[in-house]
């Protein structure tokens, strides 16, 4: 066996011995015997990376690496495992998300008995809680008329439940939190077809909750407070270390700019914010449309430290598939008149797109069918032409049903793609909602590939429908790679088939591709020299296993600028 660099320093023979050469700049890190796959066209392949400070200076060879370690190098010899650039996950809520750490996560995959006794099993564990709260039931397994209030009544008939969606779209109430909600045949909908209370043929509400009469039960109901918040944000840091993320886009905050600051300025200052936070602002209601960029430019000069900063404009534009509320060019199967609807006018987005790019503000909009996609690549087409010199960078999130011509359009307008691959592999539920030929255009990873668009991945935590477990690229890769259920090479394949992604598209759109959308490719995504050293370790290669073994593969290493935020060993 061939010696490691580290015994070679050790018996005296290299730059590591005490008679060091003092004209030398040695590394603070050095990494060896690694499998590196840089994600850098020009030198996709190295076995040895060196990082002095916080960014890279060495990628090659084992002996070029061996000139730049000294007495104070620390090494990590990693015998032939893969070393990747740190994962980016492009949509998630991770000071959002904080408030749902300590909830009850239901296993989206199950079925509605399963989550019944989760909840009761749940509550029997919780007896000191004066409400219950949880997440991640997928609508569509209920059928057309959702989840009822009398399923959670039979377990826990005494205080109030309230369970949000995979999606967080929606909720799951009972008898009683709908009566602590004050929730009657007399309450109105916020906005009657996309925002409203499911009701029975006696006009009763079921205990289904759409859009935002789901968000407002949950503000109602105080189940998530700022300490709750920076307690979770802080686990969601860890959990995001462990498999090997060091950057994530934030689309949405749990409260408001108060308390995005507060919790993210407390996690740098006590040294727990070890991922970099590329972030947004986002407009709701009709009222803060008007407001809107201006607000996104105050969270831009104001919400910012050495991890953070916030430079995007989030847009709702509709609804979900399962919700029945994602807007569509047919009305939904079973549902007269019911096409879905958007949040804004098209005329609204176009002013508020354009108004973004006037002032170089990211935009990343929200949207699943693909009446709502196509608005938004008219409105993105429309921001373009006004404002052509823009730095605007324009994301669409999410984008699971798309016509043949708008696929075209992403390349043609250089809009990024954002969406979660885990999601191709349970939608098939949502077969019965939408027209056969519609199913056939969901998640068009590879349509989009083949048409130039540049897509990019994420977890959308915590409405990834798996819980934290959909934090893992490695999971989302595998599931991106084989569009079925993890690990079952039998299970049903999301259509189409032809819309699987290579391993290696995958890991672009979780590295460079990814950093990409956060404006940040010159600062991390790859392996290079000058880039700052957020990297991963695996123990085995993704490239070269059992397509339905991915999934096993566990982050050995994390670094983020240099610094071991992870070590499994």
């Amino acid at each position: 066996m061939r010696p490691t660099l580290a015994a070679v320093c050790l018996l005296g023979l290299s730059a590591c011995s005490s008679s060091q050469d003092q004209s030398v700049e040695y590394g603070d890190v050095a990494l060896i015997n690694a499998n590196v796959y840089t994600v850098d066209e020009a030198k996709p392949r190295a076995q040895a990376v060196v990082v002095r400070g916080d960014s890279i200076v060495y990628v090659g060879d084992n002996s070029g690496a061996q000139a730049l370690i000294g007495e104070s190098t620390a090494v990590h010899d990693l015998g032939g495992q893969l070393l990747l650039p740190g994962f980016i996950d492009t949509h998630a809520h991770p000071v959002y998300g904080g408030g749902f750490v300590t909830a009850l996560s239901l296993d989206t995959w199950a079925e509605v008995d399963d989550w019944v006794e989760a909840i009761a099993e749940y509550a029997a564990a919780n007896r000191d809680k004066d409400i219950l709260f949880g997440y991640g039931f997928l609508a569509t397994t209920f059928g057309p008329i959702g989840p009822t209030r009398q399923l959670i009544d039979a377990v826990v008939p005494d205080k109030p439940v309230l369970i949000m969606d995979e999606g967080f779209h929606a909720a799951w109430a009972n008898t009683a939190a709908l009566e602590a909600l004050n929730i009657t045949q007399d309450t109105p909908d916020p906005v009657p077809g996309y925002s409203y209370y499911k009701r029975d043929e006696n006009g009763d509400a079921t205990g289904y909750l759409l859009e935002d009469t789901a968000e407002m039960a949950m503000d109602a109901l105080d189940v998530i407070n700022d300490e709750v918040i920076y307690a979770g944000t802080g686990i969601i840091v860890d959990i995001m270390n462990a498999y090997g993320v060091t950057a994530v886009f934030d689309a949405g905050v749990m409260g408001d700019f108060d308390t995005a600051k507060s919790v993210l300025e407390r996690l740098e200052t006590d040294g727990e914010l070890t991922v970099r936070i590329v972030g947004s602002s986002r407009p709701e209601t009709e009222e803060e449309f008007a407001q809107a960029v201006s607000v996104a430019e105050h969270w831009r000069a104001n919400l910012k430290g050495t991890y953070f900063h916030y430079n995007t404009l989030k847009i709702p534009h509709d609804g979900t598939v399962e919700g029945r509320t994602a807007a569509m060019f047919e009305d939904y199967q079973g549902e007269p008149g019911n096409s879905g609807q958007t949040v804004f006018t098209e005329d609204q987005l176009v002013a508020m797109i354009t108004d973004a790019a006037s002032r170089n503000i990211d935009v990343h909009v929200h949207a699943l069918g693909e009446r709502a996609i196509h608005e938004t690549l008219n409105a993105i087409e429309a921001a373009q032409a006004s404002e052509a010199d823009s730095e605007t960078r324009y994301t669409i999130c999410h984008v699971q049903v798309i016509t043949e011509q708008d696929v075209e359009r992403f390349g043609e307008l250089g809009v990024i793609a954002q969406s979660t691959p885990l999601w191709a592999s349970y939608d098939t539920y949502g077969e019965q909602f939408v027209s056969a030929d519609q199913f056939q255009r969901f998640w068009r990873y590879k349509s989009l590939e083949d048409a130039g668009a540049r897509l990019t991945f994420g977890s959308d935590f915590p409405a990834s429908g798996a819980g934290t477990l959909g934090l893992s690229p490695v999971v989302q890769i595998e599931i991106g790679h084989t569009r079925q259920e993890l690990g079952n090479p039998d299970a049903p394949i999301q259509p189409r088939e032809a819309e699987r992604l290579s391993i290696e598209s995958l890991v672009r759109g979780f590295t460079i591709d990814a950093a990409y959308q956060l404006h940040m490719e010159d600062q991390i995504g790859s392996i290079e020299v000058g880039k700052k050293a957020d990297m991963v370790a695996l123990n085995q290669d993704i490239f070269d296993v059992d397509p339905y073994a991915i999934h096993k593969t566990e982050v050995v290493l994390t670094l983020m600028d240099g610094r071991v935020v992870y070590d499994s060993r």
